[in-house]
């Protein structure tokens, strides 16, 4: 039997946000299933059309398959009525795409949202190793229209928010646009008129793992006096060489 990462419950009275249904997202999406399954994905699309009205959405999720994530998103934004996000605890990755699908993203104040680069595992020569760094370039740049589209950020932005692989909480994902409310807030949460920073400015997020990782080692590892600049080899006296060792 297959095991689903999502599941369905019915409200006998909809909620304040006018939900019919809610739909579970707990756990890695596709960790067993999808990949390569045509009926699982048939089975999200049967049961999510298999009543009409809003959806309450709860997201619980550490990421898992892009592709499954992509497929969940396109039926979410095709679905004819509201979708209301909830991300009660974690949206990382593939998941924090599937979260751009509502049309009203909420977040408890103690939950994360984080965006980062696609990763996978390549084996092969350089030609494969290659096909595989186009194939997450162009994976990258779907995964930004999502961004984009719900947070209005500019393409640049959202791509320096990925390369730094960067978690979120509450207030920073409203202030930046992944989302739009702060649960049990009643919306009087305070306002923040930081400035949002040019393309120009680097971003930095709290807890980014690349910053966090590059502030620790600046401190562990001791300022060396600079040493004397090593010869270089031009690409076309070292093609010289390489033709010399050929005969």
């Amino acid at each position: 039997m297959t095991r689903k990462f999502w599941r369905w419950t019915r409200n006998e009275t909809p909620d304040s946000f006018g939900s019919d249904r809610t739909l579970y997202l707990d756990g890695e999406i596709s960790d067993e299933t999808w990949y390569g399954d045509e009926i699982t994905p048939q089975a999200f699309k049967d049961e999510l059309n298999s009543g009409e009205g809003n959806i309450t959405l709860w997201i619980n999720s550490p990421g898992g398959d892009v592709f499954a994530a992509a497929q969940i998103y396109n039926m979410l934004m095709d679905y004819p009525y509201d979708v209301t996000v909830k991300i009660d605890a974690l949206a990382a990755s593939a998941a924090s795409v599937i979260a751009m699908a509502g049309t009203k993203v909420c977040m408890s104040p103690v939950a994360m949202l984080m965006v980062h680069n696609p990763a996978t595992i390549a084996i092969g020569d350089s030609e494969e190793m290659q096909k595989a760094i186009d194939m997450l370039s162009e994976v990258k740049e779907s995964i930004m229209n999502a961004y984009e589209i719900k947070s209005g950020l500019s393409r640049n932005k959202i791509s320096k928010l990925m390369d730094a692989e960067t978690w979120m909480n509450a207030k920073e994902a409203k202030k930046l646009g992944f989302a739009d409310e702060i649960l049990f807030t009643d919306g009087t949460e305070p306002d923040d008129d930081t400035k949002e920073p040019d393309d120009d400015t680097e971003i930095e997020m709290l807890f980014s793992r690349k910053a966090v990782t590059d502030s620790l080692l600046s401190k562990l590892i001791p300022k060396r006096k600079p040493e004397k600049k090593t010869a270089t080899v031009k690409a076309a006296d070292l093609e010289k060489r390489l033709s010399l060792l050929s005969h």
